[in-house]
C-alpha cells in the first residue's frame, strides 16, 4: 500500500502541522479523499469529536483542512502534561493512565501496535493519509521506542519528507545532521526536504538548495514563504506572545477599543478559545502574569488549565487573587472557562488530578467543584443572549451550581461568568453579545463588528495553506512519493555516521 507519507521536522515548531494541513487542503481541493494522522501527540490543546473522543486540536484542524470529520483514529495517542512531571495518556480518545516519562516508555510497543492499526484503517478508507511526526526524527535517545517518526515510517512503509525552519537559522546543518544521525534503514525512507518560513530573495537561497541536494541526494520539494498572522491551533504554548492579534489590521468600529487580559497559567490548555476574541476588530488580547497587567483590562479571562489546583496556587503566589476580587467587587467583567471556571468556585475537592483534597476556591461564584475519576467529554449545544451556542467539554472537575444566573451550563453573578464550555466564543452571535455587555459594564464605547465570521476566517487560512503547497511545492514530486511509496533500496545515498553505535 503506497497511499501515505510522513511529514517530519528538524525541530518542534518547524512547521510540520502547517505543511500537513496544507497538503491535506491541496489534495481535498482536487477531489482526493484525504485524512490526517498523528500517532502520538503531546499537547494541552485538544478537541472533542462528534462521538465524544478527545484528540489533539492540530489534528482536528487538519481534518477540517481535509474537509472530513475528525475522529479518534487520526490521533490515537494523546499525551496531556500535568503538574507533577506526569502526563495523562489518552488512547483512542479516552484517558487510560497517568504516567511518568519512564513508565510511558515501557508502554510504547503496545501503543505502536494500536497506532499502526489506526493508520491501516485510515489507509483503507481514504485515498491518501498525510501523517505528521512529533519533535524530530533524530532524537537518538528515543529511537528504539519511537512510535511517531521513523519508528512509524519503517513499520508502516512510509516515505518521509523533512521540514526545516529557516527563520531559526542553521537550516542546512539541521537537515544534513538530521539525516546523518539516522540508521541506514531510516535514511532510506527520507525522500526530500521542505524549507519553511522563508523570507528574502529566493535567488540567494538557490545555491544552498542545490548543495543540499548534492550532499544528501534528496531534493528540496518546496521553499515555503513565511505566512504572517497564521494562528491555526498551536500544539503548545511555547510560542505565545505578549499580545495576540488576529484582526489583520482592522480597527475598532466604535470610539474605544476593548482590552482583554488573559491569565497565562503555567499549564495553560485549550488557549485556542482566545482566537475568536483576538480576531474581533478593536479587541486587544494580551497575556497577563502580574496584578498590574489586569489593572486597565476591560475583561479578564481565566482560561483552561490541565492542573486546576496547581495553577490556582500559582495565581495566588503571583498576587492575582486580590486583583480579581477587587474587579468583581467593582463590577468589572471576569470570564472563567473550564479550569478557570473551577477556580472561581467556593471550594474544590480534588482526589483525582492533584490529589490535594479540599482546596478553597476564589469564591466569586456560588459553586462547588468535585473532581471525578471519569473525564467528561461532550459536545454541548445551548443558548445565551438569545443566540445558539455550540461548544465542547473536556474536564474531570464537576461543578455544582448553587445560585446565580444560568450561563452555558455554568453560572453568572454580576460581572463574573463561568462555564465549562470550550469553543463558545467561536459562535459569532454569542461572542458579539457578550462583548457588547462587557463593554457596557466596563464603560467603553466599543461596538462589535457585525460581519466578523470566525468560521470563514479559519477557512480562509486553511485555503492559504493549500495555496502555499500548490504555489511553492513540487506537487508532481509529492504525488510520486504518495503513489510510489518508499524510494527503492540503494536509490538514495547513505550519510555517515548513521545511528550511534550502528557501525561501531
Amino acid at each position: 500500500m503506497s497511499n501515505a507519507l510522513l511529514v517530519a521536522g528538524t525541530t518542534s515548531d518547524a512547521g510540520k502541522s502547517v505543511v500537513t494541513a496544507g497538503i491535506c487542503r491541496w489534495l481535498a481541493r482536487q477531489g482526493v479523499s484525504v485524512a490526517p494522522f498523528k500517532a502520538q501527540n503531546m499537547s494541552l490543546n485538544s478537541f472533542v469529536t462528534a462521538d465524544g473522543a478527545e484528540i489533539g486540536r492540530a489534528q482536528a484542524m487538519q481534518a477540517q483542512a481535509a474537509r472530513v470529520e475528525p475522529e479518534a483514529a487520526m490521533n490515537p495517542v494523546l499525551l496531556k502534561p500535568g503538574a507533577d512531571g506526569r502526563s495523562q495518556v489518552v488512547l483512542l480518545g479516552r484517558p487510560v493512565a497517568e504516567v511518568g516519562a519512564l513508565d510511558y516508555r515501557e508502554r510504547k510497543p503496545v501503543l505502536l501496535e494500536r497506532a499502526l492499526e489506526c493508520l491501516a484503517d485510515l489507509r483503507s478508507r481514504y485515498d491518501v493519509v498525510v501523517c505528521e511526526g512529533a519533535g524530530s526524527p533524530a532524537e537518538i535517545n528515543l529511537r528504539d521506542r519511537d512510535i511517531a517518526n521513523m519508528g512509524l515510517a519503517t513499520a508502516a512503509g512510509l516515505p518521509v519528507v523533512v521540514v526545516g525552519d529557516i527563520d531559526r537559522g542553521g537550516v542546512f546543518a539541521a537537515m544534513y545532521g538530521t539525516l546523518a544521525l539516522l540508521s541506514a534503514e531510516d535514511q532510506r525512507h527520507v525522500a526530500g526536504w521542505f524549507v519553511n518560513k522563508f523570507r528574502g530573495d529566493a535567488r540567494l537561497l538557490a545555491p544552498g538548495l542545490e548543495m543540499l541536494h548534492g550532499l544528501t541526494g534528496r531534493p528540496v520539494l518546496g521553499t515555503l514563504p513565511m505566512l504572517p498572522g497564521l494562528w491555526l491551533d498551536a500544539e503548545d504554548s511555547l510560542d505565545l506572545t505578549t499580545v495576540v492579534d488576529r484582526t489583520e489590521g482592522r480597527g475598532p468600529l466604535g470610539a474605544d477599543v476593548l482590552r482583554v487580559a488573559v491569565v497565562r497559567f503555567p499549564r495553560l490548555s485549550n488557549f485556542t478559545d482566545l482566537d475568536a476574541l483576538a480576531q474581533e476588530p478593536g479587541v486587544l488580547v494580551r497575556w497577563a502574569t502580574r496584578p498590574e497587567e489586569l489593572a486597565d483590562a476591560d475583561l479578564v479571562v481565566l482560561p483552561g488549565t490541565r492542573a486546576t489546583v496547581a495553577d490556582l496556587a500559582w495565581l495566588r503566589e503571583r498576587g492575582l487573587e486580590p486583583a480579581l476580587r477587587a474587579r468583581a467587587a467593582a463590577g468589572l467583567p471576569i470570564l472563567g472557562v473550564c479550569g478557570g471556571y473551577q477556580m472561581l468556585a467556593r471550594s474544590i475537592e480534588d482526589e483525582v488530578e492533584s490529589k490535594a483534597g479540599s482546596v478553597e476556591g476564589l469564591g466569586l461564584l456560588p459553586t462547588n467543584v468535585r473532581f471525578g475519576a471519569e473525564k467528561v467529554l461532550a459536545r454541548p449545544v445551548g443558548e445565551a443572549y438569545g443566540q445558539r451556542v455550540v461548544g465542547y467539554e473536556i474536564h474531570h472537575g464537576v461543578v455544582a451550581v448553587e445560585g446565580g444566573q444560568p450561563f452555558l451550563d455554568g453560572c453568572r453573578v454580576g460581572s463574573v461568568w463561568g462555564t465549562t464550555w470550550h469553543g463558545a466564543l467561536e459562535n459569532d452571535g454569542f461572542r458579539r453579545e457578550l462583548l457588547r455587555e462587557v463593554a457596557e459594564l466596563a464603560g467603553r464605547a466599543f461596538v462589535p463588528a457585525p460581519d466578523t465570521s470566525f468560521a470563514e476566517a479559519r477557512e480562509a487560512r486553511l485555503d492559504r495553506l493549500g495555496d502555499l503547497i500548490e504555489e511553492h511545492a513540487d506537487t508532481d514530486a509529492l504525488w510520486k512519493l504518495i503513489e510510489g511509496g518508499v524510494p527503492a533500496a540503494g536509490s538514495l545515498p547513505f550519510l555517515a555516521p548513521g545511528a550511534p553505535g550502528e557501525y561501531a
